[in-house]
């Protein structure tokens, strides 16, 4: 798994990373993996084409929520948070191309879903990428637990 772009183990049923390669997806399925979530969207610089093929063939189950690198948006991240709790209680695998789109996405499920403290929801990828963030994903990361419980 640490041959994986940018794994990381951020809880015990999730597992993160940049864009893995065909042959990863065995590897993920063989570490207990029941399913396999894809941020990034289909054009990305290192998409995999056949992803979802790959993945289903493993025994896994595929979704994919294109989250567009320079819009990402409070539905994108709703449909996120309800596909996590499809999966309740499995292990799942979250990627995006690098794990930037991931660990933002993580940050605000493990705070507002999972009730983690910020400081135990932040990634390792997210702390290297904070202070080179831009406006847009800044902005990502300050929508508040009321508005994205829709409340």
């Amino acid at each position: 798994m640490d041959q994986i772009l940018n794994f990381v183990q951020l809880t015990e049923s999730i597992g993160t990373s940049g864009q893995p390669t065909p042959e990863q997806f065995a590897d993920i399925a063989a570490a207990g993996y029941v399913a396999v979530v894809n941020l990034a969207v289909p054009d990305s610089h290192n998409a995999v084409a056949n992803e979802g093929s790959l993945v289903t063939a493993t025994g896994m189950v595929y979704v994919q929520i294109p989250v567009k690198w320079e819009a990402p948006t409070l539905a994108d991240l709703q449909r996120f948070i309800q596909t996590m709790r499809t999966f309740e209680g499995e292990r799942v695998f979250v990627h995006c191309a690098m794990n930037l789109r991931v660990s933002a996405f993580m940050y605000h499920y493990l705070t507002v879903e999972k009730g983690l403290e910020p400081e135990a929801a932040r990634s390792p990828i997210l702390e290297k990428w904070a202070p080179k963030m831009d406006e847009v994903w800044k902005g990502f990361l300050a929508l508040s637990p009321g508005l994205i419980r829709g409340k």
